[in-house]
């Protein structure tokens, strides 16, 4: 496997490959980035990992320096995955100067995650959108657990007429339920056995809606309640369109479920797709 780090040399050596699948990362793989990795294989002959802890997508008082760093132990990961070539640029690279231009998403970026994490998709999408100009993959692959990110990410490859095939990939999850994420390491002990309640909260929902209830906000306030009272701090938990992530309307029947609370100091999010009946 190659590990490359700077814009120039990763240029160079993919000039010779015409099918590249990319999987942007911020590293501290686990088995959810590692079944991308793993589709990435199956799609184009180069898999492509990016490692890169973004600062532009943390807000204030988020956890960019104490995010996990673990890139030796993330290589032999990915090395064992199949992964061809890892970009693992540092922020000279990125950001050799101070940015100026932006990617400005749409209104749906303010909302939800968006919400409560100003700024958070104006910094992902920029980044993005820079590794896919330096990359210049065929497709990238994007879990669904980030569903939100996901749905933004699709829409300004449609909008800016990228070249690009966008492939969701489901969300990985452990023996208990719990959606798999870097931030799973912060949870103490006794929060690790309680944080599959906001997994059991949401399939609440979804065995409502799938026997044929359309109060949605009736249903959200219970799942939230039912999180508050078992020491949770409820950000949201909503039923949304798979398309666009708005309120549903009577006649919507492809929808998801997303939630986002936080447990002790760590903040969880996950969500579920579903069809009304």
């Amino acid at each position: 496997m190659e590990i490359i780090r700077t814009v120039g040399e990763l240029r160079a050596r993919l000039a010779r490959e015409p099918d590249v699948c990319c999987v942007p990362t911020m590293g501290n793989i686990h088995d959810g980035h590692l079944s991308l990795v793993k589709i990435a294989v199956q799609t184009a002959p180069v898999a492509l990992t990016t490692i890169f802890v973004n600062r532009l997508q943390f807000g204030q008082g988020e956890d960019f320096e104490r995010y996990p760093r673990t890139f030796e132990e993330d290589c032999a990961k990915l090395e064992a995955a199949g992964n061809a070539i890892v970009f693992n640029p540092d922020e000279q690279q990125m950001y050799s100067e101070p940015q100026a231009f932006f990617v400005d998403p749409p209104k749906v970026a303010k909302k939800l995650e968006g919400r409560f994490r100003p700024g958070h998709f104006r910094g992902v999408c920029t980044v993005v959108l820079k590794l896919f100009n330096t990359v210049q993959p065929q497709s990238a692959v994007f879990g669904k657990k980030d569903y939100q990110q996901l749905a933004i990410i699709r829409h300004m490859v449609d909008q800016l007429a990228l070249p690009i095939r966008i492939i969701p990939a489901e969300t990985v999850r452990a023996d208990d339920g719990l959606a798999l994420s870097s931030r799973n390491r912060y949870l103490s002990k006794q929060e690790r056995k309680e944080a599959p309640r906001l997994r059991e909260a949401i399939l609440q929902i979804r065995d409502a809606i799938s026997d044929g209830d359309r109060k949605f906000v009736a249903m959200e306030y219970a799942a939230g309640a039912l999180l508050s009272r078992n020491g949770w701090n409820v950000d949201y938990v909503v039923v949304r369109t798979q398309r666009g992530l708005k309120r549903p309307s009577p006649d919507d029947s492809d929808l998801v479920i997303l939630g986002a609370a936080t447990l002790g100091s760590t903040r969880l999010i996950d969500n579920l797709e579903v069809v009304a009946p």
